[in-house]
């Protein structure tokens, strides 16, 4: 699956740190595709347990980490975790069968 992260059209060059969690009920090899994100910005990927995540050439991987995690099944409880680990969500996204997943990072 290739995941494209762009920033919002209000915002030229995406500065913040980023959180994802990518989980699916089998391993998958989640292909990263950005652009307009600032170099050495940390951004941490996990992803469910069997699953990689693959960077472009560039230095966007230097700054980002990735971090296999066993996730709750429900995605109600997935995200409930997901607030107390980290305070908010800003957005959920579930998919059945997707080649790409684009997503608009920003404020």
């Amino acid at each position: 699956v290739t995941l494209h992260l762009n920033p919002i059209s209000s915002v030229h060059i995406h500065q913040k740190p980023l959180v994802f969690l990518l989980n699916s009920p089998l391993p998958l090899v989640w292909k990263l595709k950005t652009e307009r994100l600032a170099p050495g910005i940390r951004r941490v990927f996990f992803v469910s347990l069997g699953s990689v995540v693959q960077f472009e050439k560039g230095n966007f991987s230097l700054s980002a980490e990735t971090e296999e995690k066993l996730f709750p099944e429900k995605n109600e409880r997935l995200l409930q975790w997901a607030q107390k680990e980290y305070g908010a969500v800003t957005s959920f996204t579930e998919l059945k069968i997707s080649r790409n997943i684009y997503i608009k990072v920003g404020e």
